[in-house]
Order: structure tokens, then sequence, then C-alpha cells
């Protein structure tokens, strides 16, 4: 039996049901979709898009129309001037040379090389801004004469000239909290060779691409695949100066997207010089401890102490091969797997006609040679530096020593400083050790006499350690330092002392400031009676220095004190006369200044110029100086200073150096708590001090402590034979050794000393002993008519 067959459905419910499935398709269909609206799309696309690339615009506009970094504040030593005539040795000028990074070679073509010519030298100076202006590249030859600076002439034209600054060294950079270091370079200071090899190693068609580079990608693609890791990168130059400048590490497409937008933006606003020497200066190379080195100029002198125009082609290799990766291609690190990586940079040098055969076979068997990395040491010098920062805070209204490109000019000689700090540390030791006692403490100030410029300053025995600072800060009793203070202030009453006046040495007593009887007493226990004033201070003898001190009354020695410079209280009471008043090591310093500079006052400082980053003079030091005490009295003192070093206290220095003139005094403290000693040839001043943080006895007097010092410091340098010009109003007069009295020349038992002639009496016609020599018959014509 059949079934019966279920009819068909209509022809028109069949297409309601296809309709309804293509509606529905169209509905979901996302194709169909964004068919029909794309135009809504791209309206949407280009207006947020745009937005957004205006956004990034701003942002590149901001950074590139102001200040791109934060550069340090950079802290500078004195500038060595080279005079005619000026007192200099030949080892003394190398060791500048030395310091900031010239090159002794055979014949000098180029900045920063110099030459030796038996007693002359030809020396290449670099160009310079200094706070007296900028000055260019300045070949010039000076000859030398029994260590004096005979000529300077200028290599160009020949000319003679009187003298010549050389460029300071960069001792200090005070880095910004980002903890970045950069010194920015303009790309016409970067050598071409330089420009060549980086746009050949990391972006050869850097001048071709509009930011990106559409074949490198691919290049690098294929490479990768081919390695079967990542090996070679398609960044271009401008995309890694976005990353550097805008970016973060992060590995996204998101990232990378807008790494490339950036691009285009800064190829289509700037030019390529723009955009290469704001590679050359935000570009990462290395590490300096906690701070980052950052482009090629901070590079140059971290790696090779020198400027970025005076690298050699395999150096500027060097420098491109560490781009690839700092850490990995760090020089003091890895130096075989830097040189392997610096031969590679040469080698495609060579194979794109940017070296000779010749020269390509000569740079591949070159080894590294790097600096020390010691000129961009963090905290170089922590007691001067001190002192800077102290002395910028009294400078600048609200200063921030972080400015971006502040230039500081200081005083520091760094020779000096490191020849300071090694006599400190060293002596301290040795007196420690020959004592057998423990936690000596030390501390020296080095100044230059004429100008009042600190030139070395040294805190403690532990030179670099940036703790207590007792140049400046440790104050101390300082002992008999204090009595050329007191004899100055008799020899300006010039009518009633002299050096040949007798001063009374006998035992007294008198109330001290706290009711009880005071005794002074001289350090071997033994009284004169009478002693001349010149002996007393050359010996140190207490008693009549006491006896003076309140003749004269203790108001009057305070005055000095203050003329001298002190700018402390001083508690006027006897023992005042013996230096029962405590100064630091660089009040005391600024006393003797005013001594050894014939009594003109002018003050301690360390700092002698501020420059802006576009090189305008902010501030300079001005001050002039000022005749504070009398001229000829202070002659006639350190004609007494320069004996006490001959036969005195101090005689030991003209042992060690018996060619050498010199002056300076020996303090030593009550219980022999400190050990002072303030010298001076005839440039610098030395202030050095032993003792111990607790005020404990050392046991040292002036002479066996702080003067050891002051004798090691000089013999690590050149001292300069003291030479004071005669005042006018002195002459030599000669005076009886057994009375002060002045007497006729040529009188036995008499003394010639310098004298102011106007304040002495008419000098007798006879001796008042025997003659040394006969006075002459005399004629009947003299018999009869006299005379």
């Amino acid at each position: 039996m059949s079934k019966a067959v279920k009819p068909k459905a209509t022809s028109s419910k069949s297409s309601q049901s296809e309709s309804l499935r293509k509606s529905l398709w169209r509905r979901i269909n996302p194709f169909s979709w964004l068919w029909r609206h794309w135009w809504k799309l791209l309206l949407v696309f280009v207006v947020v898009g745009g937005a957004y690339g205006i956004y990034l615009n701003s942002l590149i506009s901001i950074k590139f129309a102001g200040n791109k970094w934060q550069v340090p504040a950079q802290i500078f030593a004195r500038p060595l001037q080279l005079e005619v005539k000026q007192e200099i040795t030949l080892g003394e000028i190398n060791d500048e040379l030395q310091l900031l990074g010239y090159r002794k070679v055979n014949r000098a073509t180029s900045s920063g090389e110099y030459q030796v010519l038996g007693q002359r030298l030809r020396i290449y100076r670099r160009k310079f801004d200094f706070p007296h202006g900028g000055e260019a590249l300045r070949p010039f030859e000076l000859t030398l004469q029994n260590n004096r600076i005979s000529k300077i002439v200028e290599l160009p034209t020949g000319q003679e000239i009187n003298g010549i600054y050389l460029e300071p060294w960069l001792v200090a950079r005070l880095v910004n909290t980002g903890l970045e270091d950069r010194m920015l370079v303009s790309l016409d200071e970067v050598p071409q060779a330089l420009v060549q090899a980086l746009v050949l190693v990391e972006d050869q068609d850097f001048y071709e691409h509009h930011g990106i580079a559409p074949l490198s990608i691919v290049r690098a693609f294929m490479a990768n695949i081919s390695a079967g890791r990542a090996v070679q990168g398609a960044s271009t130059l401008t995309q890694q100066l976005v990353k550097n400048l805008f970016l973060t590490n992060e590995k996204s497409l998101t990232r990378k997207a807008k790494e490339a937008v950036m691009a285009l933006i800064i190829d289509a606003r700037y030019s390529k010089e723009e955009i290469l020497e704001t590679y050359l200066n935000e570009v990462f190379l290395g590490q300096n401890g906690n701070n980052g080195v950052f482009g090629f100029g901070l590079a140059s002198y971290f790696y090779f102490d020198r400027p970025i125009n005076e690298l050699s082609i395999d150096e500027m290799a060097t420098l491109v091969g560490i781009i690839k990766g700092p850490s990995f291609y760090n020089p003091r690190k890895y130096p075989e797997r830097v040189k392997e990586r610096r031969d590679l940079v040469l080698r495609l040098m060579f194979e794109n006609n940017l070296l000779t055969p010749n020269d390509y076979k000569t740079l591949v068997t070159k080894k590294l040679q790097l600096a020390s990395g010691a000129s961009l040491k963090k905290d170089k010098h922590p007691a001067f530096m001190d002192k800077v920062r102290r002395d910028l805070r009294d400078v600048l209204i609200n200063p921030n020593i972080r400015q971006s490109g502040l230039k500081v000019f200081t005083t520091l000689d760094t020779n000096a400083q490191l020849k300071a700090e090694q006599a400190v540390t060293t002596e301290v030791s040795k007196q420690e050790q020959r004592m057998s006692k423990k936690q000596f403490e030390g501390a020296m100030v080095v100044t230059d006499i004429s100008k009042g410029e600190i030139r070395a300053l040294v805190g403690g025995r532990e030179a670099q350690y940036a703790g207590f600072n007792r140049a400046l800060d440790a104050k101390r009793a300082i002992g008999s330092l204090i009595k050329p203070a007191i004899y100055l202030t008799a020899l300006e009453q010039a009518a009633d002392y002299n050096l040949a006046t007798l001063l009374v040495d006998e035992p007294i007593k008198m109330k001290s400031s706290e009711g009880k009887m005071w005794e002074p007493k001289n350090s071997d226990l033994k009284f004169r009676g009478k002693v001349p004033l010149l002996s007393a201070l050359t010996q140190s003898l207490n008693v009549p220095t006491v006896s003076l001190g309140m003749e004269l009354g203790l108001g009057t020695v305070a005055d000095t004190l203050w003329r001298l410079g002190v700018e402390e209280e001083i508690s006027q009471y006897p023992a005042l006369t013996l230096g029962a008043v405590n100064f630091s090591p660089v009040q005391v310093n600024q006393m003797y200044q005013t001594l050894a500079n014939n009594g003109r006052f002018i003050p301690l400082h360390s700092i002698t110029a501020i420059m802006s980053p576009d090189n305008q003079l902010l501030w300079q030091f001005e001050q002039q100086a000022i005749q504070r005490v009398d001229e000829q009295a202070t002659y006639l003192l350190n004609y007494a200073l320069h004996k006490v070093t001959l036969e005195g206290t101090a005689k030991q220095v003209h042992q060690q150096f018996p060619e050498i003139n010199m002056a300076g005094k020996t303090g030593t403290t009550d219980d022999y708590r400190d050990s002072w000693f303030s010298g001076f040839d005839n440039n610098m001043l030395i202030t050095s001090w032993i003792g111990k943080d607790d005020n404990q006895p050392v046991n040292l007097s002036g002479a066996s402590g702080a003067m050891q010092i002051f004798i090691d410091y000089q013999k690590r340098q050149t001292p300069k034979s003291l030479v004071r010009r005669f005042p006018n109003g002195l002459g030599i007069a000669h005076f009886d050794t057994a009375t002060g009295e002045l007497s006729k020349a040529g009188c036995k038992d008499t003394v010639s000393l310098p004298a102011i002639t106007a304040a002495l009496p008419l000098a007798p016609l006879q001796c008042i002993g025997e003659p040394v020599v006969p006075d002459k018959p005399k004629s009947l014509w003299e018999k009869l008519f006299g005379n």
C-alpha cells in the first residue's frame, strides 16, 4: 500500500524565508556592515587619529621647543694663568696638562695636544668660554729659563703676549634628581667620521626615509627568521630617539605604533640635522655609579677623558659600538667583547669607503685605551665642595645649584688639593703611630696669598669622606698662633716698640677670669730677665708675650685680630695672650693671609664667577684687598716669622728646604691638645692642624705635629722662595744687644735689623763700648775745625 506524498511549500513562503535569512546575515556580517558604514568609520578614524596626532605633536613641540634636558650644574677648578716672568717649573705645567687630558705628542698640531722642546712647550689650548669671555682654539709656545717663563708666543702670528689661561678642569657635576648626566654638544662640534659611523651602523637609510623605514623592517624580519632569534633591529634613529625621549621599553604593538607615528611627526617637523643633534645628546651610553651617562659629549669624557672633537677614529667606533647594549658592551668590564664590537664598526666603515685599507689595518690592531673615569667620579674633594656649597648660598639669592647648565668657577687647584690630601693622610697616620695613640685627626687649608683664593681644603684624615669638615667647623684653641697678632700690635706703635725692644721675662701672677691665680711659664720653665722682641717671638716665649699683651691692652689685641679678618667674638681675659681662643683652621688661615699679604685683607673665598647656561656672567668676585694693618709693621713681623723658620721653633723648615726662604709660626695649646702650624712661601699660605675630636691630648707640639704636614706638602710640590718688597720708610738700623737702644753702626755687641726709621731717635755718634772697627784718627784740620 503506497504512502501519500506530502506536498511542497509554496514558492511565496520559500522566498520570504530566503529574504529573512539574507536580512539576518546582513545584520551579523561585519563586512557588510562596514561596507555600508565605511565613510562614517573613516570620518571617526580621521577625527580620532587627527586629535591623537595633534596631542602627540604638542608633546613633541614642547619637548623640542624648550630645554630638552636638565643639565647638571658644572663646578670648575681655577684656570691656570701663565704669565711672562712667572715662577713655575716645567713639571708643574706638565701636571696641569695631564690633569686636563692633554696628549703629549711628538708634533702638536691640533686641540688638546702639547709638545716638549727642551725648555719650550708648544700647546694647542682648547677653546673655552671663560668668565672674561669666550676664547677660540689658541696654539702658543712658551719658553722657560731658570724656572721662570721668559716668553710666550702665539703660534699663528708669532706675536709675543704677556699671558694666557689654560682652561679649567671640570671638578664635579651636580646631577639632578632624575639621575641623568649629560654634557651637551652641537652637531658642528661632533667629528664627521663619528656621525658617518653612527648612521652606517644604526640607520643606513636615515637620510632617505621619513622617520620609519619599511624596507628595514622587512630586512630585520627576514634576518631574525633566518637566525631563529632576534639578531637585527628595525628601529630608525628617529624611532630610537622617540623611545628614549617619550616612551618606555614596553614591548607591545601599541607602543610600537605610537613610536612610528611620533617618528613620522618628528621627521616632518624637524631637519635631519636637528634630529641627529638631539640623538647625539640623548642616547644612553653607560652607567657612572647611580647616574646614567647620556649623550656622546659626556661619554667622550667618561671613557676617554677628553672632548668629543679630540677623539680618534677607533675611539669613535667604540662609542658607536656601545649603543647596541651599554651594559653588555661595557668597556671596563668586557674589553674583549667591546673590542670585537669596535672592530665590526671599523670593518663596516672600511667596506663603505670611510676608511682606507691601511687605516683599517692599523686601527683594528689598537688596544682599547680607556681613561680611569676619575675625572667624572662623584664626590671628589668633599671638604672643598662643602665650602663651595656654603659660598653659593651666600652668593646667589635663593640659589638653585642644580639649575640647568649653571657654571660655577671655583678657586680650586686640583693638583694642590691632591697633594694636600696626601700630606694630611700620611702625616696624621705617621704621628698617630709614632705616639702609639689612636683617633688622631687633621685638617689643612691652602690659600693664594695675594688673591685670597682657597686652593685646597682638607677636612679630615679620610679626605674623601664627606663627614665633619674640620677645616671649617672644628673650632679649637690656637695657642701660640695668636702671638704674631700681639707682636704686630706692638710694632704698629713704632715709637715704643721695634724688633730690638727688650721685653720682660720674669715670673708674673695674675687673676684668671675664674678668679684663680694664673702663673704663665715658658715651655722650658726658664726665665731670661729681659729678651729682645724678635727673640721672644722667634723662640715663642710665653711670659714676655703675656707681659707685652697686657701692656698693650687686651682690647687693642682683640682689635688687631678683627682687623686681620677674624670675625669672631673674642673674650678679653689674660689667657687670650697665649691663644685661649677658639678658631677654625680657615679662620686662622684668614688671619695669617692678611699678615702674609703685607697687611692687606681680602676675604678667603672658593668661588670666582658664576655663569648661566648661555655663558652670561651672573656673578663675579670683585672685592679688592684692603690695607687693614700697617704695611711697615707687617714687614717687620714677617721678617720675624722668617727667622722662626731659620733659628726658632720652626727651624726644621729651613733644614728641609735650605735654598727656599719661608716664614711661619708653630702653635701648641695647653696640655698638648692641639698642634698647629701656619706657614707661607712667596705665593701660598698653608695652615695645618692635628688633634682629636674629643679634645683629648695628642702630646704633639706645633713643630712635631702640624708642621710635619706643612713640610710633607711642600715636598710634594715646588715652593717658591719668599720675597717681599722693602716698604718705604723702612731702613736698616743698629741696636745695642744689651740695652735694645739704637747704636752707631759698626759698634761691638750690636745687631742690625730692619726698622721704621722715622720712629727712631737720632743714632748716637759714639759707641757705648769698643767699636768693632776703630775710628779713623782725626786730621789736624778736623781737630781744629771739627768734622
